[in-house]
């Protein structure tokens, strides 16, 4: 079910209403919970219920059995780590088979020798890694002692299958909303007021930027060996504008939803655009996902504290990882190594935690060096979302080539829409960044008279009803 159809539209009030309304006492809540992102996830395919159901029940008597063995050092690591070994097989069949059969074909018919392979039509399940790494976290959290295992397995299945954020993130942590589903949630008028503001301004980044900026997108990289560098330039912007509004948008969506029913999910966009270097582009960018990375895989390995070969090298495993999270493609790899090429300088200089303040900070416009700084870096992420978007490595190196052997000096047919729409983002959250979202109201000035933001939410509304683009499936769903 997408945030942005009719469906959901009918499926949210009347959630919203028996959850506060029928189902008050905390374990009805949790089951009803369930239920409902049961239906929720099952709207694509109800077989994926059958693989999201397995995952939560082994991990949870996975937690169970850890706690069990908790003076046998040795059984409370092996059962943590098939729990680990399990989780990641599965979602390396039905992720990474199809990639890995075809590599390894290739790769032994360049010495004449014809594998063959079990052909298998496997379809990849919606948001497969998101709930994925949310299970792993729970078992390695478990296992490490810093959360007690839950026995409550409504609460745990309700953890893993919470329907706002189940598909595409935030990439929950068990320390932060397992005990949210352990305790009575009372409703907060304030908090969810925030929500709905939350999700309108989501919903325009996904109707309003996103799927207009797509519809020039796919037109450009479909047929970009015809167009000439300005149209070039101008497809990948828009590209960047759009994976942003797509994906911070489903965020926005997920997060605001999440808080009508009493439970608070982890930021998940900082305003990464408005960064002044590639290392604060990430700690911007997709957060839960860079610190899960950060916290299982970079510091466990050692971080940077045991030399600067060994922080090298676990730079480029974390985003060499990143990448391969993202898909079974060679450009996502490539993707995630480009950054690591651009993060490494900031590392070795010890200049990746510089800028931890937000840009302009208390100032209407940046200085000249930041702004300066702004453009470089978004110059680079523009050039790594070329290879995230393309379809081979040799399309997206083309891609790059043709915007400057191919410029020309004339302006290109710019999608209106798009172009509007872009700039009302950047304009609002440029005046918004040091808030939590695009649409967060403080309620001074003006904003303090009802009528001003109502007229200010009415003018939204209008807006993604009449320059809403064509209906498309978020980005992030087939990660």
């Amino acid at each position: 079910m997408l945030f942005n159809s009719f469906e959901f539209l009918i499926f949210l009030p009347t959630v919203f209403l028996l959850y506060w309304f029928v189902f008050k006492p905390l374990k009805w809540q949790n089951l009803f919970i369930v239920v409902v992102s049961y239906i929720f996830y099952g709207w694509w395919d109800w077989r994926f219920l059958l693989l999201i159901a397995f995952t939560t029940a082994y991990s949870f008597y996975s937690g169970l059995a850890i706690e069990k063995h908790a003076n046998h050092k040795k059984r409370r690591k092996w059962l943590c780590a098939s729990s680990i070994i399990v989780n990641l097989l599965i979602l390396g069949v039905f992720k990474y088979y199809n990639f890995f059969k075809e590599n390894m074909e290739l790769l032994f018919h360049t010495f004449g020798i014809q594998l063959d392979w079990v052909t298998l039509d496997i379809l990849l399940p919606v948001g497969i890694s998101f709930y994925t790494f949310q299970a792993l976290s729970y078992t390695i959290d478990v296992y490490k002692k810093k959360l007690e295992p839950t026995h409550d397995i409504v609460a745990f299945f309700a953890f893993i299958s919470f329907f706002p954020q189940l598909v595409a993130g935030p990439i929950e942590r068990a320390t932060n909303l397992l005990p949210q589903f352990c305790k009575s949630r009372r409703f907060d008028y304030i908090q969810s007021v925030d929500g709905l503001r939350q999700i309108l301004w989501g919903l325009f980044k996904k109707m309003v930027v996103a799927d207009n900026c797509a519809l020039y997108v796919n037109r450009v990289f479909a047929d970009y060996t015809f167009c000439d560098g300005p149209t070039l330039l101008l497809g990948a912007l828009f590209f960047t504008f759009q994976i942003y509004g797509d994906f911070s948008g489903y965020s926005d969506v997920a997060i605001g939803t999440a808080r009508l029913f009493g439970i608070s999910l982890m930021r998940n966009f900082n305003f990464p655009y408005f960064s002044r270097d590639i290392a604060e582009f990430w700690r911007k960018w997709h957060i839960s996902l860079t610190t899960w990375f950060r916290d299982y895989i970079y510091i466990p390995l050692g971080g940077s504290r045991k030399g600067k070969w060994k922080s090298i090298r676990n730079t480029f495993i974390i985003f060499l990882v990143s990448g391969l999270w993202h898909g079974a493609n060679w450009t996502f790899i490539t993707w995630g190594l480009f950054h690591a090429v651009l993060f490494l300088p900031l590392l070795l200089g010890g200049k990746n935690r510089k800028h931890l303040n937000t840009v302009a900070q208390g100032k209407y416009l940046p200085s000249q060096k930041e702004l300066g700084q702004m453009g470089l870096t978004f110059l680079f992420v523009v050039i790594g979302w070329i290879i995230f978007r393309a379809e081979t490595v040799g399309d997206a190196l083309d891609y790059i080539c043709r915007i400057v052997t191919h410029w020309k000096w004339t302006l290109p047919d710019i999608h209106r829409k798009a172009a509007l729409a872009t700039a009302i983002l950047l304009c609002v959250e440029w005046s918004q960044r040091e808030k939590q979202h695009g649409l967060q109201l403080s309620g001074n000035g003006l904003l303090k008279f009802r009528i001003v933001r109502w007229s200010y939410y009415i003018a939204l509304i209008l807006l993604i009803i009449h320059l809403s683009g064509i209906q498309a499936d978020f980005i992030y769903f087939q990660f």
